[in-house]
C-alpha cells in the first residue's frame, strides 16, 4: 500500500480498535514517525490542520437582505409614494426609520460571524511530534495523520489523536463535555461499546488541554475532521430563524399590504362607477394607502425594546440582538447546561465520614467560609476539631497531599491545579488548619504521584516527631492497602466489620452522587519511607461534588410557576445529573432521564415524541444538544438554551435565543449567542424572561 493511501475511519473505530490496527490504517512506524516526503504528499491529500475560514459576506449584500422585509418594502413604498405627492418630510422620516434598522441588523450580523474566528484562536501553534526519527517543533497546521505526536502537561492537543503510551495523562475537555474536572487517559483502554466524547479514555481532542502526565500518540483526524472542527461545520450549517415578532411583524405587513391594495381597488373602482376623474380618484386612493400604513411602528418597535434592553443589562443580562428581547418573553423551554449554570462549578467537600462517625460540610465553593458539624440520630452538633483526632487527621492527609493552590483576589476565591483537590484545601482552610501553614510546618520530604493504574497519591512527611507517608486516593484501592484502622486517637487492627461499614458509607455517598476520595497513613521508622502503600491505616471518606446554586432552586420554582420548562442537559454523568436535578426540583412527576447513548439509538421523530417528556439528559455530545433543541423546536416550543463551551455553541445557534455564560463562557459561546449573563446566573435567565414577557 502506498505511504499516502491511508484507511479513513469510522469515528467509532478510532477508540474501538486497537492500536496496532490504528498504526497499520494510518502506514506509519511509531518509533520514527513519518518522513518529510510523506509528510507533505498527506498535507496535498489532507490540507492544512487549520479550521477553514468563515466565508464574510460582503457589506452590500448584508444591507440588501435587510430591505427583504415585507413590512421594510411597504415602508419604502410610502416613502416613495409620499415623496410624490410632495410630501417630503413624512417620506425622509420613513426612509430614516428604514435606514436606521437596516444598519441596525448588519451591525448584529457582523458580531454572529465571529464564531468560527474564536473556535481558530483555540488552535495549538506548535506541536511537538516525530519527523524522520528525530523529535521537532513544528506548525500545528503542518500536522497531517499518521503523525506521532509528544505531548505533556501544559501542552494544547493539536489533533484528534489516539494515544499510544501514556504516563499519569489527565486532560481537560471541558471545551467538548462541558465538564471542568480534568479526565483520566489510558493507551491501553480499548472497548466494543458505543462511547460519549468524554468516556473515550485512549483518544485526545483537538483544543483540549493536556493538564497532568505525558503522552505519545498519533494523530487520526486533522481540520474540519476533528471534534472540534465538526462543531465549526454545524456552527455554518445552522440557518439563523426569524424571531416571533420578525414572524408576527412579516405576517402584518403581508396583511397591510393586502388590505391597502384591496382599498384602492375599490375606491378607484367605486369612483369610476360615480364618473369621477380617473387622475383624482388614483391620488385619493394612493393617499389612502399611505395613510394606513403605521410608518412609525419599526420606530415605536425599535424604541419600546431598546428599553427593555437596558432594563436586562441592569440584571445582569446583556441582549446582543434587540429583537432577543421581546422572544425572551415567548420562551416557554430553558435547556440549561449543568455546570457553572444551575451548579457552582467550584468542586466541594460536603460530608466526612471517620470510622463510624458522619460530619457535614457548611458553605459552597472555593471560599474558605463554613463550619463542619458531627451528624448522628439526623441532628447536625458543633465539634471541637482539636478533640476530633480522626478528623483532624484526616484533614491533614488531605491538606498536604495536595498539588493545588488556593487563592483569593477582588473577594474572589480560586483553584490553582485539579478542582477536587481545590475542594480538599478549602476543607482545611473551614477547619482552620489551611494548607499554607501545614505545608511551612511540616515540609513535604518526597512524594509518589498519582497514577492511573495505582489510582493513589502519596506524600511524605515529618508530623510530631513521626516519619508519615500520607496516602489520598480511590477509595476500594485504598481500602484494600489498609490492615488498620484510626478510630479517635487509637490504632487497631481493620476488621471484616470495619471494611463493610466502610464500604456502605463509601457506597451512600456514591448514590448521592458524590465523588467519593479515602484517606490513609503509615508510620514509618526512618525516613526511608519503604513501602509507603502498604499495610495503612484507614483513615476516612470525603463526599465531593459541584453543588447547585441556591439561587437556582428559587428561579426553577418560578419557571414551573408560570409555565416554562427547565430542563438540564448536560455531559455529566446520569447520577450526578439527577442529584443536582433534585436538589433544585427541576425533576417533576411524569418526568423522565435520557442518556447520550440510548439518544443515539433514537431517530429523529422517535425524539422530538420523547422530548415532551424529557428533563433530565446526561452524558451528551455537541451533536445530541443540537438535536435536543431541534426536536423541542418542532413541538413549537419557543426554545432557549445556555452554555458556556464550545461544545455549546451549536446548540446556542440553533435556539430561538442563544445564551452565553460572562464569567466561565468561551468566546465562541458569546458569539454563538444573542444574550450575556454577566454573573453566569441561572437565576438571571428567570429575570430576562419575566422583563422579556413585560415587553411581549
Amino acid at each position: 500500500m502506498d505511504k499516502n493511501e491511508i484507511k479513513n475511519f469510522e469515528p467509532d473505530e478510532l477508540y474501538q480498535l486497537s492500536k496496532d490496527e490504528i498504526l497499520q490504517g494510518l502506514d506509519v512506524d511509531p518509533q520514527t514517525g513519518l518522513s518529510t516526503s510523506e509528510s507533505q504528499a498527506r498535507q496535498k491529500i489532507y490540507g492544512k490542520n487549520e479550521l477553514e475560514a468563515e466565508q464574510s459576506v460582503p457589506l452590500w449584500q448584508k444591507i440588501l437582505a435587510q430591505f427583504k422585509d415585507v413590512m421594510v418594502i411597504t415602508l419604502i413604498v410610502a416613502a416613495l409614494i409620499s415623496g410624490i405627492l410632495g410630501e417630503l418630510v413624512d417620506a425622509m422620516l420613513i426612509i430614516a426609520i428604514v435606514i436606521i434598522n437596516a444598519l441596525l441588523g448588519v451591525y448584529q450580523e457582523g458580531k454572529a460571524e465571529k464564531a468560527i474566528d474564536s473556535l481558530q484562536k483555540m488552535a495549538a501553534p506548535e506541536a511537538r511530534l516525530l519527523r524522520n526519527g528525530q523529535q521537532t517543533m513544528v506548525a500545528a497546521s503542518e500536522i497531517v495523520p499518521g503523525d506521532i505526536i509528544v505531548l505533556e502537561a501544559g501542552d494544547i492537543v493539536p489533533a484528534d489523536i489516539r494515544l499510544l503510551e501514556s504516563s499519569n495523562l489527565q486532560a481537560e475537555e471541558a471545551s467538548l463535555t462541558g465538564e471542568s474536572v480534568p479526565v483520566d487517559k489510558d493507551a491501553n483502554f480499548t472497548s466494543e461499546e458505543e462511547l460519549g466524547i468524554g468516556d473515550r479514555s485512549n483518544m485526545l481532542f483537538s483544543s483540549t488541554a493536556v493538564t497532568y502526565g505525558r503522552g505519545t500518540g498519533v494523530a487520526v483526524e486533522t481540520a474540519s475532521r476533528t471534534e472540534v472542527g465538526k462543531i465549526a461545520d454545524r456552527l455554518r450549517g445552522i440557518e439563523q430563524e426569524d424571531t416571533p415578532l420578525q414572524k408576527n411583524l412579516n405576517d402584518m405587513g403581508k396583511i397591510l399590504a393586502f388590505i391597502c391594495i384591496v382599498v384602492c381597488i375599490i375606491v378607484f373602482v367605486v369612483g369610476i362607477f360615480q364618473g369621477g376623474d380617473i387622475l383624482s380618484l388614483f391620488m385619493t386612493a394612493v393617499s389612502l394607502a399611505v395613510a394606513a400604513i403605521p410608518e412609525g411602528l419599526p420606530a415605536i418597535v425599535t424604541i419600546v425594546l431598546a428599553l427593555g434592553m437596558n432594563r436586562m443589562a441592569k440584571k445582569n443580562a446583556i441582549v446582543k440582538k434587540l429583537l432577543a428581547v421581546e422572544t425572551l418573553g415567548s420562551v416557554d423551554t430553558i435547556c440549561s447546561d449543568k455546570t457553572g449554570t444551575l451548579t457552582q462549578n467550584e468542586m466541594t467537600v460536603t460530608r466526612i465520614y471517620t470510622a463510624g462517625d458522619l460530619y457535614e460540610v457548611d458553605g459552597i465553593g472555593y471560599e474558605p467560609k463554613g463550619e463542619i458539624s458531627l451528624f448522628k440520630d439526623q441532628e447536625e452538633s458543633p465539634i471541637n476539631i482539636s478533640e476530633e483526632f480522626s478528623l483532624k487527621r484526616l484533614i491533614q492527609i488531605a491538606a498536604l497531599c495536595n498539588d493545588a493552590e488556593l487563592t483569593q483576589k477582588d473577594d474572589q476565591w480560586s483553584i490553582l491545579g485539579d478542582p477536587t483537590e481545590g475542594a480538599l484545601l478549602t476543607l482545611s482552610a473551614k477547619a482552620n488548619l489551611p494548607h499554607h501553614d501545614l505545608i511551612a510546618e511540616y515540609p513535604r520530604l518526597g512524594d509518589l504521584p498519582f497514577d492511573s493504574e495505582r489510582k493513589m497519591m502519596s506524600v511524605f512527611h515529618e508530623i510530631d516527631d513521626e516519619f508519615l507517608s500520607l496516602t489520598k486516593g480511590a477509595p476500594d484501592i485504598v481500602l484494600e492497602k489498609c490492615t488498620h484502622v484510626l478510630i479517635d486517637d487509637q490504632i487497631r487492627e481493620l476488621t471484616e466489620k470495619d471494611r463493610e461499614q466502610i464500604l456502605e458509607a463509601n457506597s451512600a455517598f456514591a448514590k448521592s452522587a458524590l465523588r467519593v476520595l479515602a484517606f490513609a497513613y503509615k508510620v514509618h521508622p526512618d525516613d526511608n519511607f519503604d513501602l509507603p502503600e502498604q499495610d495503612m491505616i484507614f483513615v476516612g471518606l470525603t463526599g465531593i461534588i459541584d453543588p447547585a446554586r441556591p439561587e437556582a432552586k428559587d428561579a426553577i420554582a418560578v419557571c414551573h410557576a408560570a409555565g416554562i420548562r427547565a430542563v438540564m442537559i448536560t455531559g455529566d454523568y446520569k447520577d450526578t445529573a439527577v442529584a443536582i436535578a433534585k436538589n433544585l426540583n427541576l425533576l417533576q412527576p411524569g418526568d423522565s432521564v435520557l442518556t447520550g447513548s440510548e439518544l443515539e439509538q433514537m431517530s429523529d421523530e422517535e425524539l422530538i415524541e420523547a422530548c415532551e417528556h424529557v428533563a433530565v439528559y446526561a452524558r451528551v455530545s455537541p451533536e445530541h444538544k443540537v438535536r435536543i433543541v431541534s426536536a423541542l423546536k418542532a413541538n413549537n416550543h419557543i426554545t432557549s438554551m445556555t452554555g458556556d463551551g464550545v461544545n455549546d455553541a451549536p446548540a446556542l445557534k440553533q435556539a430561538d435565543i442563544g445564551v452565553a455564560m460572562g464569567i466561565t463562557g468561551t468566546e465562541v459561546a458569546k458569539n454563538s449567542s444573542e444574550m450575556i449573563l454577566t454573573d453566569d446566573n441561572f437565576a438571571t435567565i428567570v429575570a430576562a424572561v419575566k422583563e422579556g414577557r413585560i415587553i411581549y
